[in-house]
Order: structure tokens, then sequence, then C-alpha cells
């Protein structure tokens, strides 16, 4: 197979003849541009964020070491200033300081969308709430990108939830994981290498051995990988490969199987409802968490009120 791909001789033509309808479009002043850097391929900056980032006035970044090596590959001369969580309202009040002299300013993070999971949201507060546009420029996203190789969601039921990164010490992170893990929707969280296999011990703990998971790591970089199994085989996926412990993850806990009716119970949910009812006591009377539970499942309130008094005995 020719794997080496030769652009057309009309393709430096049509490149222009896009950058330039992508120029003619309105790029107001005094406007903060949110905009969503690649996060692993240099590549999949797009032609709109690109333009953003070389017409700002300043660049708002996380970490500007990382952030002018990506300008200095596209070749972005923009300067850049230190936007991250612990100057993040100093930064606020400076951008919003700009805005007022007429400045574009654009905001990004080391990698992916800013203000999600990532510092960013209290400058884009900051801005809005002083009258303000801010102009989302989306683009590379490691939450989309899990969902699109993973397959867990459809358009049929396009439903997922995002939980971010799961706390560090172990007593928080399981109650953390009973609570998100409860939801009847497949859940995305980030994990750091050096807690990955705690973090999967625990979702083990919590989930069951039969629950899928999807592991995500190194998406869109050369040693991308997205390896699907259930909770009970990860420990030894983990081991078989000492490079699989390596990287940037994205971790998908599949939606656990629901009861068909009343008779299902104990043998098809089994541990699902337990799971889910503990983590609705956590915050909600014994009545009320059967209610919730009775909506999100379908079975009758009154078997899943007894479950929950003995959960909470």
């Amino acid at each position: 197979m020719n794997e080496e791909v030769t652009p057309p001789a009309e393709a430096g033509d049509a490149w222009r003849r896009v950058a330039e309808r992508v120029a003619a479009q309105h790029w107001p002043a005094s406007a903060l541009y949110v905009v969503a850097t690649p996060i692993g391929n240099l590549g999949d900056l797009g032609l709109r964020a690109w333009q953003a980032l070389a017409r700002a006035d300043v660049i708002a970044a996380e970490d500007t070491r990382a952030s002018r090596t990506l300008m200095d590959a596209w070749g972005i001369a923009t300067p850049l200033m230190a936007a991250h969580r612990h100057n993040e309202a100093q930064a606020a009040q400076a951008i919003c300081a700009r805005l007022a002299q007429g400045q574009r300013v654009a905001l990004v993070s080391d990698a992916g969308a800013p203000a999600v999971s990532d510092p960013g949201a209290r400058i884009v507060r900051a801005v809005r709430d002083a009258g303000y546009p801010v102009v989302p420029v989306p683009g590379p996203s490691a939450v989309i990108a899990a969902l699109m190789g993973s397959g867990v969601t459809s358009d049929e039921n396009p439903a997922y939830a995002f939980a971010g990164f799961a706390p560090p010490k172990a007593a928080a992170r399981q109650r953390w994981l009973r609570r998100w893990c409860a939801l009847p929707a497949p859940v995305l969280m980030f994990e750091s290498p050096h807690r990955l296999s705690a973090m999967l011990a625990d979702l083990l703990e919590v989930c069951g051995p039969a629950r899928k998971l999807t592991v995500a790591r190194e998406l869109t970089k050369r040693f991308e990988q997205i390896a699907t199994m259930a909770m009970g085989e990860t420990a030894g996926w983990l081991a078989a490969d000492a490079h699989r412990a390596q990287g940037e993850f994205v971790l998908i806990v599949h939606e656990a199987g629901r009861a068909q009716d009343e008779d299902d119970e104990g043998a098809a949910a089994g541990i699902q409802i337990d799971t889910l009812l503990q983590a609705l006591l956590e915050s909600l009377s014994v009545r009320d968490a059967a209610r919730v539970a009775a909506r999100i499942t379908g079975l009758p309130r009154d078997k899943l009120y007894n479950k929950a008094l003995e959960l909470k005995a």
C-alpha cells in the first residue's frame, strides 16, 4: 500500500481560497476568543483557530512554554501572558482591561478546550459579566475523541456524562465513583498514569467485574490505543504490556445493565441497584432515594424503598 499522499496541484489554491473566506468572516474587537488547541497531533489545529490566535493582540495561556511550542509550529508570533488556576482572578482583570482598550484576547489551555476540566471558566465568566463578547472556537477534545472511537453512544441514545478527574485519595475516590457510576449513561473521566492502577482497582470494587470499561490512551498521538473490556480484565490488560500504563487516559465506564421487570431485580440489576441506592442515600432520604431510583430503573418503588432501608441500616 502506498502511504505517501501527494496533494493535487490545485491544493495550494484551494487552501488560499478557504483561508480568504475565513479571513473575511467577522472578527470582533474587544472580544475574548476561547480557542481549542490540539490534544497531541499538531495537525488538528483548525484554520479558524489559527486565524484567531494570529489576529489576537495577546494569548492568555495555561502554560506559556507549552503554548509557545504550538505557536512556533504554526508561525504565530502573538505575545503570550500567563492565565492558570493560580492566577486566574488576576488574569481575568488584566484581560478585561485589555478588552476595554479594544483588543482581541485569545484564551488557550495546554491542550483541548479551555474551561472544560481546565482553567478558563473564571475568566470567561468575568468577561461575560463585564459585558464583553466571548467567541468559542471549537476544536480538539479528548472527551469527544474518546466517544468517537469507542462507540458507547448512538444517535438513538447520545447521552453521556463527563466527570473530569477523580479525587486523589482512595476513600474520596470510591465515594465519587459510586455517585458517578450510578448514572444511567456512559461516564467519561480523565486519569493520569501514576494513579491509573489504583483507579482501575477502585472501579472494579465499585462497579463489579462484569461492567464494561473503555480505556482510551494517547488520543490523536502516535501510540493511540482504545480498548474495551470487562472490569475484571483490566488488571491483566494493564500488566500485559508496560507501555499501557504510559500516556494520558480517558476512561469510559459503560452504562450498567438495567433490570427488565420485577422478577429481574436481583439477578439482572444486582450490584448496580445497590450501588445506585447507596449513592443516592449519601444525599437523599430513604423515601426520596427510592423515588429517584424507581424513575431511573423502572422498578417498583416499594421494593426499592425496602432495599434502601436495608442499606441505610
